[in-house]
């Protein structure tokens, strides 16, 4: 993935921030590590881990009305796993010890998350070709808009270089 040194300097940056985390672990939401910090802790084992309770928690929150999947928080005996989603394909999971201040870990795993999931997003739209425009028949292209002034129908030559724009802008952004 072209954003896995970014990212791996986001959870870097996070865990520099909260102090009492232990770990810090970027996966995809099939359950494969992106980046880690996680020392001591086999980033692999948690990665799927991670997708499996990824799986329950949006069933739940599904089933429950809740809406889409935003975080999920386990406590333990020695500490905390907090997991957040990271834009479309991705999440965060921390592991904190158990005196961490809970909502100092929410606020920055959520702008972390965020973060992450933006790097994430990105690479994804780097990666994939750009998908076909659907809806319509014709795709305005720069040669197309260059041949719009050669053609016979005058009434339509005006419109179709502002549309070719408008219709490039549009799937572009």
């Amino acid at each position: 993935m072209d954003a896995e040194p970014e990212v791996l300097d986001e959870l870097r940056r996070l865990r520099a921030r909260v102090p009492q985390l232990t770990g810090a672990l970027a996966a995809s939401v099939d359950g494969l590590v992106l980046a880690q910090d996680t020392p001591g802790v086999e980033a692999e084992g948690v990665a799927a881990l991670t997708a499996a309770a990824l799986g329950v928690a949006v069933r739940m929150t599904d089933a429950t009305g809740q809406g889409d999947f935003r975080e999920l928080l386990f406590r333990g005996v020695h500490g905390y796993v907090a997991t957040y989603a990271a834009g479309r394909g991705a999440v965060l999971t921390l592991l904190a010890q158990d005196r961490v201040n809970v909502g100092r870990l929410h606020l920055e795993g959520r702008r972390a998350s965020t973060r992450i999931g933006e790097l994430v997003d990105d690479a994804i739209a780097r990666a994939e070709p750009p998908p076909p425009q659907t809806g319509t028949t014709r795709t305005p292209t720069k040669t197309a808009a260059k041949s719009a002034p050669t053609r016979t129908r005058t009434a339509r030559t005006p419109a179709s270089p502002r549309s070719a724009g408008n219709a490039r802008t549009t799937t572009e952004s």
